[in-house]
């Protein structure tokens, strides 16, 4: 995908190496920043400034951004593109199963948010981009410890938008519909679940990392100033059936 932004000079910070995250890392990259990624799995990290760290634990994500922005001399904009998911109705879901997305999708979201915005506020710019999901508005079966994550992603975002606006810093969300990644890919290979899925998608097919990609990086631009605490659908209409 061929960018149109200009981020020459821009220091990014990418949470998350896979999917959307990487798709993300890339049109930065190609878009003139220096960027940082941080994941759990050191295997799927750039060979430069790429930072594992367990993204669960206030004190490694602390010590990740700081890092990054020692690697990066600064830190202008922050996007969270963690997330994890597990399938099940709610009765049978095993209280590890809540507590480890919860620490996975929003604990995480916390403390590298947070982390990020102690740079940018006495600095006085930055934007932060957190990924959500239709899942934060929708009530999905099977999703109860997801959506609820999601859902308080979306407002954690709000807070902290509301707070660090005299700051000139910006906080919103890009919340995903359906899209085709190493998260669902297990999923939509089930007999007749990627037809069903598309079946509830006004645009007739499932989103694709790509399609994300320009959303995040308008709201990672400067062109977003006056736009905060706002959470953008990029769902092909699946939000409005």
């Amino acid at each position: 995908m061929r960018t149109t932004w200009d981020f020459t000079g821009t220091r990014a910070l990418v949470a998350g190496a896979g999917g959307i995250g990487a798709a993300v890392a890339r049109e930065l990259t190609d878009a003139g920043a220096s960027v940082a990624v941080l994941d759990a799995d050191k295997d799927r990290l750039p060979t430069e400034n790429g930072i594992a760290a367990d993204l669960t634990s206030p004190d490694a994500c602390r010590a990740a951004v700081a890092e990054a922005v020692r690697l990066l001399g600064g830190l202008d904009v922050f996007v969270h593109a963690v997330g994890a998911n597990d399938r099940r109705p709610v009765l049978e879901t095993p209280d590890e199963v809540w507590d480890r997305l919860l620490a996975v999708n929003l604990t995480s979201a916390f403390h590298l948010g947070r982390a990020a915005g102690a740079v940018m506020v006495p600095g006085g710019y930055g934007r932060v981009v957190y990924l959500s999901s239709v899942s934060g508005l929708l009530a999905h079966k099977d999703h109860a410890p997801y959506a609820a994550t999601k859902g308080g992603v979306n407002q954690l975002m709000r807070v902290m938008a509301r707070e660090w606006a005299p700051h000139g810093v910006t906080v919103n969300a890009v919340a995903p519909g359906y899209t085709e990644t190493g998260l669902t890919r297990e999923y939509l290979e089930r007999p007749g679940m990627r037809a069903s899925l598309e079946s509830l998608v006004p645009a007739g097919r499932l989103g694709r990392p790509e399609d994300l990609t320009g959303p995040v990086l308008f709201l990672a631009s400067a062109e977003s100033a006056f736009v905060t605490g706002q959470v953008l659908y990029v769902d092909g209409g699946r939000t409005l059936v």
